[in-house]
């Protein structure tokens, strides 16, 4: 299967909240998409069922592909501690999602495209690939002939420095994984425990 890449208000209404960020088409019409809309009775969902959607959540929230996912969580099950916190902190430390919450992008999807097109460096080496672990430490900055990019410049003016665990240099337009972000750091409403469950079985 390959990565999503149609309406995303439609994937905000299944889920029954704007995973996407901020999202008016979500706001009219805010019930499942289908032609019945929100006058269609639903069935009671199955536990197995509520555990499938709050995975399917997360991958679209974080846009990322069943084995990318399976395989994360199977790194983080090997690590000591809470499963479903590990989980998402290594997502976190995913290359494309701290470029985005760096702020040098606007959505997850455009610093996928960041990383891909070869904008972006990790310890001062262009690094291509979106998934690629950030490790404590790591400075992720914009590459020098890339500063200029008008999707890079109205990103980082509209910057709000909202995460403890990050530290950003506006200057040198880099900045530093200082740490993995706890639990309460992280703004996804995504149920972790549940993903836990549903690959226990």
């Amino acid at each position: 299967m390959a990565r999503y890449i149609g309406p995303k208000s439609k994937i905000a209404r299944k889920f029954g909240e704007p995973i996407y960020g901020p999202d008016k088409a979500f706001e009219k019409k805010n019930y499942p998409p289908g032609m019945h809309g929100s006058a269609k009775r639903r069935k009671k969902m199955s536990e197995y069922g509520t555990q499938l959607q709050e995975k399917q959540k997360a991958k679209y929230t974080y846009g990322i592909l069943e084995k990318q996912f399976r395989n994360t969580f199977v790194k983080a099950a090997k690590r000591s501690g809470i499963t479903g916190e590990i989980l998402l902190q290594l997502i976190e430390a995913r290359l494309d999602n701290l470029v985005y919450r760096f702020g040098i992008a606007p959505t997850r999807s455009a610093a996928r495209q960041l990383v891909g097109h070869r904008h972006i460096t990790v310890n001062g080496r262009v690094v291509n690939v979106p998934s690629y672990q950030i490790k404590v430490g790591d400075i992720v900055g914009v590459r020098e002939k890339s500063q200029t990019l008008e999707v890079i410049t109205n990103s980082l003016e509209g910057r709000v420095n909202r995460y403890s665990w990050l530290e950003w240099d506006g200057e040198k337009m880099r900045g530093k994984f200082i740490s993995y972000p706890t639990r309460e750091d992280i703004p996804e409403t995504i149920k972790e425990q549940l993903i836990v469950e549903l690959y226990s079985k």
